[in-house]
């Protein structure tokens, strides 16, 4: 029997190690599921060990686990790492879910559950996918680690001590991340960009306390006024940022790239209805999917003070108060540009106000992978070969995820988004749903990717 028989044989037992996988409310923004989280790193250990993966360890991090096994018998091959998350979204509302979030219903080709799409389906596939090989083989073609975390879904906080700490023994020539979106479920996607994260808490500060506005009115600076000029400072009248040196690292895009980006489909009517807006805004000089995958961006995520109340009270604020955050592209530094925001707001407060500036937490760095990287290369024929002939589209992210470039910094290694969700599918948000069609798929890509690295990097 070959790998490919194995698996067809092996569905039905598949799928409902992927139900009972579910089942468990691993959710990690909840202190009261933190014990459901470590149920769900023990199945999953329990599950690799299943499949012939050898070392397993659930590995404290000062937080939530993370799962290490490796199988490293490939002499002379490369090492991949292959990475997911088994924790999950808190599942409020629950009064919108057509069946309770974690009892999994399967309904037209469909698994429906809080985690079946993110990231449980998707992280269960290469488990799946390295047991055929192991059964059918015997071996694997290269050597394979695996760190499984339970704490994506809040930020990954101790994961770069974590990786940093563990360096030796996660070390890798390349990450596949289980964690991972297609175009759509007829086309594949590589992502080689991801957005770095900075941001910053204004705090305007006036009178000692709140004054009457008929007493003290036209004569003092009002915090509110304050903050507001210094938010408008951020920006040009043309749209472009105007923080100074908020630019100074950007690396701009070259004609090809910018033409790989003008390939992918963009609808801007179908896009503008979708979010329910009259019109796009953004820098000068760049499309849609430029903006959103390869330019900085700065956003007002927060802006409060004074009276909130039905009616009037006619008050002069003491305090005003912003929260400030940026998506960063390479080569642009957290750390530079938070010292960047903080000269820019003192240098725009009024006088009359006092003004303290402090960086918020969750930083993040940027990634970027070129498209002509050897691993995006054979990712791609894979992926083209997977989806019988259609080739992947190369795009970015705008969001960040944390760990990519922790991966790349401590590890030296990059990573190739290789995972199986589809972003209509609820990820998130009440009714989540994955698609056994992907979850089939990527059994079969996860093996047909192994097998493509072993020459990786001779």
């Amino acid at each position: 029997m070959d790998w490919q028989a194995y698996l067809e044989a092996k569905q039905t037992e598949f799928l409902e190690d992927l139900l009972d996988f579910i089942r468990i409310p691993s959710i990690s923004a909840l202190p009261e599921n933190a014990e459901a989280v470590a149920q769900a790193a023990e199945w999953v250990a329990r599950r690799l060990e299943k499949a012939g993966i050898e070392h397993v360890a659930v590995m404290p991090t000062g937080g939530h686990p993370v799962v290490y096994g490796d199988w490293l018998h490939a002499e002379n091959g490369p090492t991949v790492l292959i990475y997911g998350h088994f924790d999950v979204q808190p599942a409020d509302p629950v009064a919108l879910w057509h069946a309770p979030p974690f009892e999994p219903v399967i309904r037209d080709g469909k698994i429906f559950a809080r985690g079946a799409s993110d990231d449980k389906g998707g992280m269960l596939t290469p488990i799946l996918a390295v047991e055929a090989l192991l059964r059918t083989d015997g071996r694997l073609p290269v050597n394979v680690k695996f760190c499984f975390e339970g704490q994506e879904e809040i930020g990954s906080p101790q994961l770069p001590a974590f990786i940093r700490e563990h360096r030796d023994q996660f070390a890798c020539d390349l990450v596949l991340s289980a964690d991972g979106l297609l175009w759509s479920v007829d086309r594949p996607m590589l992502v080689t960009r991801y957005k770095g994260l900075a941001g910053i808490q204004i705090d305007v500060t006036g009178p000692k306390q709140d004054l009457h506005s008929g007493l003290y009115g036209g004569v003092l600076q009002n915090p509110l006024e304050a903050i507001s000029r210094i938010i408008t400072s951020f920006r040009n009248e043309s749209g472009r940022i105007a923080v100074e040196g908020f630019f100074d690292d950007v690396i701009d895009l070259s004609g090809e790239e910018r033409d790989r980006i003008a390939a992918v489909p963009f609808d801007d009517a179908s896009y503008r209805q979708s979010l329910g807006i009259e019109a796009l805004f953004g820098e000068p000089g760049y499309s849609t999917w430029e903006r959103n995958w390869t330019r900085p961006t700065l956003e007002i995520n927060g802006l409060w003070g004074g009276f909130q109340g039905e009616g009037t009270k006619t008050v002069i604020p003491s305090t005003g108060h912003a929260k400030v955050t940026c998506r960063l592209v390479a080569d642009q530094a957290p750390e530079r540009i938070v010292d960047c925001l903080i000269k820019h707001v003192r240098r725009h407060t009024p006088p009359g106000v006092r003004v303290e500036v402090n960086p918020l937490p969750g930083r993040a760095d940027p990634y970027f992978l070129p498209v002509d990287h050897p691993a995006h290369r054979l990712a791609a024929r894979v992926l083209t070969d997977l989806f019988e002939g259609t080739p992947p589209y190369f795009v970015g992210v705008g969001g960040s995820v944390p760990i990519i470039p922790i991966f790349q910094q401590v590890l030296g290694a990059p990573t190739i988004n290789f995972g199986w969700s589809v972003g209509d599918e609820q990820l998130h948000a009440p009714n989540e749903y994955f698609r056994l069609q992907n979850f089939t798929r990527g059994q079969r890509g996860y093996c047909l990717m192994l097998k493509e690295l072993a020459g990786y990097g001779a």
